[in-house]
């Protein structure tokens, strides 16, 4: 073995240490090369050894939510990169259009789960690696599936998605009373996307670092139409067929739902645009452009995917094994003219509805429970996300919407004055909601009275 520049001595591992590879020998040099030894660039609490290497391929379980041409990468990347039990949720099915760089799927697969397929090829290409696929949408499980998982990677193509899963994950943070998270309920996530030719991948550390939706306001609002530039002055093949969309398939085919997988609704789409088109001089009206309007389909570039996934996959196992100091906290990368990759923290929202200690409510000193409630059902910041809340202090239930025999329970707490409830003094008071996806923490603040000192005591 070459010696390394700047070394007396080559590296290796110890003997006992190759021998108790499995299937490949020397298939995991690389990784023990991170792994076994000790670093300048490491994070916190690293420990180099065997036992952290068996850990991330016996012990740590990660969850891929997404088998698309980003979870298709991903569940490569981190197969390889040393995870051996891996779970994938989608619920999807595999088209015929998936096959340019979703690549883990071939043409007998068409009309088979994406999530199905993805596992049984990574198992087949892997050895040793566990992925236990499931057919479904991530609303159809409970938090109790996610709360199995040390780490959840998502591989997702929608704000909705994302903000659902950003919740649940939330819900599981504790604070102390001082405010900082309590460490056992952290549970990490890595997040990807792609668009084109542009990618991100970014930590969530819920607690510790922003979470989904405290950066809402890095994704730009959906691109819409004025529906009088459709109706009466379209200049786009995008006008033309929008209003075929939007406007003429109402009139036209009264009471038929459009489906967008429909090929004879798309057909029709197509049709009627072309038509429209042809009518105002306007070129550039195709079947694939119609669908990419319709369904709002940016074209997706296999590069851009391999490269976002694998940003994904090495932040994943700097998480796991703290190999590695990790990316702070957002990952931005643009393939348009070159190559341009850059990161920036983010800064979190310390009153944000989701992962914060508390979003801060003050009301008055004598305010009662159901005051309290009536509080938080106008308040615009919590505005069609609770309709009929339950509230609790520290484990203890203050008032229960359901079930029956709680409800009635709890009933009388409603006009008792929340400050009694509280032991005389504000603090954290959880909120639960059949709208929520995870628990809205409400930090309460009691207004103070001003004593007019010249009329105090009388004088």
């Amino acid at each position: 073995m070459k010696k390394r520049k700047g070394e007396d001595e080559p590296w290796a591992p110890e003997p006992e240490v190759m021998a108790e590879t499995t299937d490949i020998e020397g298939r995991w040099r690389d990784l023990d090369r991170l792994l076994l030894r000790p670093g300048i660039l490491v994070g916190p609490g690293f420990e180099p050894g065997i036992d952290t290497r068996d850990m991330i391929r016996n012990d740590c379980r990660v969850l891929v939510i997404g088998a698309g041409g980003l979870g298709c990468e991903l569940l490569k990347d981190l197969a390889l990169t040393g995870f051996g039990n891996l779970e994938v949720i989608d619920m999807d099915t595999i088209d015929v259009s998936n096959l340019n760089r979703q690549f883990l799927f071939r043409m007998r697969d068409v009309g088979q789960p994406k999530a199905k397929i993805a596992a049984e090829r990574v198992m087949e290409r892997v050895k040793g690696v566990n992925v236990v696929p499931h057919y479904c949408r991530i609303e159809d499980k409970d938090s109790s599936f996610f709360d199995q998982f040390q780490i959840i990677v998502l591989g997702l193509d929608s704000l909705e998605a994302r903000s659902y899963i950003n919740a649940v994950v939330c819900g599981f943070l504790e604070y102390e009373p001082d405010g900082s998270p309590i460490l056992t309920t952290i549970k990490p996530m890595v997040d990807g996307g792609t668009e084109g030719f542009k990618g991100h991948a970014r930590v969530i550390i819920p607690g510790m670092t922003p979470c989904f939706q405290c950066s809402m306001w890095l994704f730009p609002p959906q691109v819409t139409f004025p529906l009088c530039t459709l109706a009466e002055t379209p200049r786009s093949p995008a006008h033309c067929i929008e209003f075929v969309h939007l406007i003429q398939w109402g009139q036209d085919r009264t009471g038929e739902t459009f489906d967008p997988d429909n090929p004879e609704h798309m057909k029709w789409i197509y049709e009627q645009a072309a038509k429209r088109a042809e009518q105002y001089s306007i070129s550039g009206v195709t079947y694939s452009l119609t669908q990419g309007v319709v369904k709002n389909i940016i074209p997706a570039i296999a590069s851009t995917n391999a490269i976002v996934a694998a940003t994904c996959a090495l932040e994943t196992l700097k998480i796991a094994t703290m190999c590695s100091k990790g990316m702070e906290v957002f990952m931005q990368y643009t393939g348009t003219d070159g190559v341009y990759m850059r990161t920036f923290q983010n800064e979190k929202d310390p009153n944000c509805i989701v992962c914060s200690a508390g979003v801060p409510v003050e009301v008055e000193a004598t305010t009662t429970l159901q005051k309290f409630i009536d509080v938080l059902l106008k308040d615009s910041r919590f505005k069609n996300k609770i309709s009929k809340p339950s509230v609790s202090l520290q484990g203890e239930n203050l008032y229960m919407q359901a079930p029956p025999i709680l409800e009635e329970e709890t009933r009388p707490n409603l006009l008792r004055p929340l400050r009694t409830l509280m032991g005389g003094e504000g603090g954290i008071l959880n909120i639960n909601d059949k709208r929520l996806k995870g628990i809205l923490r409400v930090q309460v603040i009691f207004k103070t009275t001003d004593v007019d000192m010249d009329t105090a005591g009388g004088g």
